[in-house]
């Protein structure tokens, strides 16, 4: 008995190890391309441009004045840059997570007339590319007068299918005595929702908020086409900007591509708890 306790101590042993020693690699390897950008970020354009790209650093020509740079570029446009970045991603995640999970909640607690077919047209959205749609949701746009404006950026995101489809997985797994309970407890059905379901779908809430506010702050394609205003730029459009076939300023671009970097991470350590708890109970739910 002894014997095979201690076979299967070893074994478990080797094992923790074996895992131990994969995610350090993978760690690492993660890691590798913010560590090349952070020194990049130190060195000048020019010794970028007559070295290359690498990994070394040398304290002979490595400073924070890239930084400093990146702070008076262009009459400190960057700053409007990540100003707009931010209202965008504000504005998309906080509307977006209520509005979906809105959508999301309905379509799985109430029985109504037509639900699967709604159902079957955010699954069909889900498959449409966005690169399809761009033409319509411009010309609404004009028609609105609301291209080189924020909530225009914003208005094809504000139910996402996605999010609504995860949302809905995921209310399908609680109790639907909780609206029966809520309802003989004299809540109306919003204030079953604001009161008990909201408090309840909190991991979810985690979850998708980091994907919608990482979705926003990467977005390229959409904000280029409805912005038309170099101060209401985005960080992507804007660094793109410092790409010319006359010269790119690597004095600005890495430095400001290890700033870019900074709302994402302080948005995950805030939300990493619920966003790892909301996943995996997604995952299972319905």
């Amino acid at each position: 008995m002894k014997r095979t306790n201690r076979i299967g101590g070893r074994k478990n042993l080797v094992k923790t190890i074996l895992l131990t020693t994969f995610m350090i690699i993978s760690v690492i390897i993660v890691m590798l391309p913010f560590y090349f950008m952070f020194l990049s970020s130190l060195k000048p354009g020019t010794e970028i441009l007559r070295k290359g790209l690498s990994f070394t650093y040398d304290p002979g020509v490595s400073s924070f004045g890239n930084y400093n740079s990146l702070m008076t570029y262009r009459d400190g446009i960057y700053w409007h840059w990540y100003k707009s970045s931010a209202i965008i991603m504000l504005l998309q995640t906080v509307l977006g997570l209520f509005f979906a999970s809105a959508v999301g909640y309905g379509l799985a607690m109430y029985r109504f007339k037509g639900r699967g077919v709604v159902f079957a047209l955010v699954l069909i959205l889900m498959m449409i590319p966005f690169e399809i749609l761009l033409l319509p949701l411009y010309r609404s746009l004009i028609r609105m007068k609301m291209t080189n404006t924020y909530f225009g950026v914003v208005l094809p995101y504000l139910v996402p299918p996605f999010m609504v489809f995860f949302f809905r997985q995921y209310v399908m797994g609680l109790p639907r005595e909780l609206l029966e309970a809520g309802r003989i407890d004299g809540c109306t059905d919003y204030g079953v929702f604001f009161k008990i379901m909201m408090p309840i779908m909190i991991p979810a809430f985690g979850a998708m908020a980091i994907l919608s506010a990482m979705n926003s702050w990467n977005n390229l394609l959409w904000p280029l086409i409805v912005l038309n205003s170099n101060e209401k730029f985005t960080i992507p459009i804007g660094m793109g900007t410092t790409i010319t076939p006359y010269g790119n300023a690597y004095d600005v671009l890495m430095p400001g591509a290890v700033m870019a970097v900074v709302p994402i991470v302080i948005v995950y350590l805030f939300c990493q708890k619920a966003f790892m708890t909301g996943l995996t109970a997604g995952s299972v739910k319905g």
